[in-house]
């Protein structure tokens, strides 16, 4: 069992995996070692974590599609170091959220709030400074000149679960890579991806952007 059981509403349920959760099958994880990385991937491999941490600050549309095929939109807001929004459309009423520690789970319908650290989630290897991309990282052939595809697990904390983002050429973004998409997924092989398109960089972001309204409080009634 995992702190997504807790929830009880199946959108929600399904929603949060799909945040927490690249398109991979399952034996991915029974894979054997990959052998060192040549010189030239080794390269590459350090422009994309290049890339990945010179974000400083992003917005976007997203579109988050689960292994169903259930498809949510909103607005993506991020900003470095761990902070992230998902705010999603009209009539999807939830929110995901992270302060820089905490990814924090909002069900306005139900009135339910549940906090994850990133740390614990694939999402570390986006958010989390500490987390070592590099380390953990391997490039995954793309047949592509123009598209980088980066894989981050760490073998011995199989509960991280798997980050793959893809990167595509653009000098306009960070590092000359723009973050397109990736694909994630959790212990429980829940698996979903994220397409990010009309992305900004370098935006004022202020940081209560990271806030949010706990339906918990609104709904207490007096004593």
């Amino acid at each position: 069992m995992t702190h997504l059981t807790y929830f009880t509403r199946k959108p929600l349920h399904a929603a949060i995996a799909g945040v927490l959760a690249v398109a991979l099958p399952a034996t991915a994880l029974l894979a054997p070692a990959m052998p060192a990385v040549a010189a030239d991937d080794s390269t590459q491999l350090d422009q994309v974590v290049a890339a990945l941490r010179g974000i400083s600050t992003l917005k976007a549309d997203f579109t988050q599609t689960d292994r169903s095929g259930r498809t949510l939109r909103g607005e993506l807001t991020l900003k470095n170091p761990g902070k992230i929004r998902f705010e999603y459309a009209k009539g999807t009423n939830m929110l995901v959220v992270s302060d820089g520690s905490s990814l924090t789970f909002v069900d306005y319908e139900v009135n339910q709030v549940q906090r994850y650290p990133i740390k614990n989630s694939p999402l570390g290897a986006l958010l989390d400074p500490s987390r070592d991309v590099k380390k953990y990282g391997k490039l995954i052939p793309t047949g592509n000149p123009n598209v980088f595809s980066v894989e981050v697990k760490d073998p011995k904390k199989p509960e991280y679960g798997i980050f793959t983002a893809i990167m595509i050429k653009n000098a306009a973004a960070p590092g000359g890579l723009e973050l397109a998409n990736w694909v994630q997924i959790d212990a429980q092989n829940q698996r979903t991806v994220v397409r990010l398109t009309n992305q900004k960089y370098g935006v004022a972001v202020p940081d209560s952007a990271f806030k949010f309204r706990d339906p918990r409080r609104s709904s207490r009634r007096p004593g």
